[in-house]
């Protein structure tokens, strides 16, 4: 995966692999987190991106969810529902770059 080129297909097998155990349309995650539907499944905006950072590196999230959906997603309140400090501590950081240099 380079740059933001990543293809459709990829996305949604990320998508598969972190909701195996949901019958919830990998499809819908996507269009959730790009800001197309307002849930998929059991799963709301918040929610669904929380699953996301909490399950793949920062790197990965950059490929899955457009910078302007991350931007709007990565709250202080989200944030803090992480459930690790290092998860916690990591995207405090990034919320930080993101707000002064995006």
């Amino acid at each position: 995966m380079k740059g933001n080129m990543t293809d459709n297909s990829t996305k949604l097998s990320l998508m598969q692999a972190i909701m195996w155990d949901y019958n919830i349309s990998p499809q819908d995650c996507l269009d959730v987190l790009e800001g197309k539907k307002e849930r998929a499944g059991h799963y709301d905006q918040s929610s669904l991106f929380r699953k996301v950072l909490e399950s793949y590196p920062w790197f990965t999230v950059m490929e899955l969810v457009p910078i302007s959906r991350i931007k709007a997603l990565l709250t202080d309140s989200l944030i803090h529902q992480l459930r690790s400090e290092l998860l916690v501590k990591r995207y405090e950081f990034i919320r930080a770059r993101l707000s002064s240099h995006l």
